[in-house]
């Protein structure tokens, strides 16, 4: 492959990437309305739809257009491309946590926990991935799981507790004495 051809596979990667990351800011009081999260996940996919047939195919490429589906809320469609980015990258946190991600919303909360536990078989000093599983564990109903991961995410990074209030994935278990008593210690 030729300098031009890395460098131009680099810039649309990266042009991609930047839309994606525009598209999937959010703060509390501040989201993107979907229809302009849309413009920029398609201007992502129309850059990488540019990429030759080989470097399309390749875990980053494939990565890329998941997270552009599933910032379209396609989550069907971008578990297909993240699948395939995991297979060839196995290491990606990112990747498994955008499968988590899609999975929950997709209603298969077993998937989404299989993703997370995956990613922890590859890097489990991740405190996101014990707050995640902690939230697809309260929904699936086991307290105990739920709340053993996330005192773990709140032992590695105690910044997550000032989510807690806020996040209905905890809804379930809120009222349980465990999870008043894991998320009223004062650090």
């Amino acid at each position: 492959m030729s300098v031009c051809s890395r460098v131009r596979r680099q810039q649309l990667l990266m042009e991609a990437d930047g839309y994606l990351d525009l598209g999937m800011l959010s703060w509390e009081e501040w989201q993107l309305p979907q229809p302009i999260r849309d413009r920029l996940a398609d201007r992502a996919l129309t850059c990488l739809d540019r990429l030759d047939a080989k470097d399309a195919q390749r875990a980053e490429a494939q990565f890329l257009r998941g997270r552009a589906h599933q910032a379209k809320s396609e989550f069907q469609r971008a578990v297909r491309f993240l699948r395939t980015a995991s297979r060839q990258d196995p290491k990606n946190l990112d990747v498994y946590l955008s499968l988590g991600w899609c999975y929950k919303r997709l209603g298969k909360l077993e998937l989404a926990i299989r993703a997370l536990e995956n990613a922890l078989d590859v890097d489990n000093s991740q405190a996101i991935l014990y707050y995640n599983l902690a939230c697809y564990w309260s929904l699936a109903g086991n307290i105990g799981l739920s709340l053993s991961y996330l005192g773990r995410a709140l032992q590695m990074n105690g910044a997550y507790r000032d989510m807690i209030a806020t996040e209905p994935d905890f809804d379930p278990v809120r009222s349980h004495p465990e999870f008043l008593m894991l998320t009223s210690v004062v650090v």
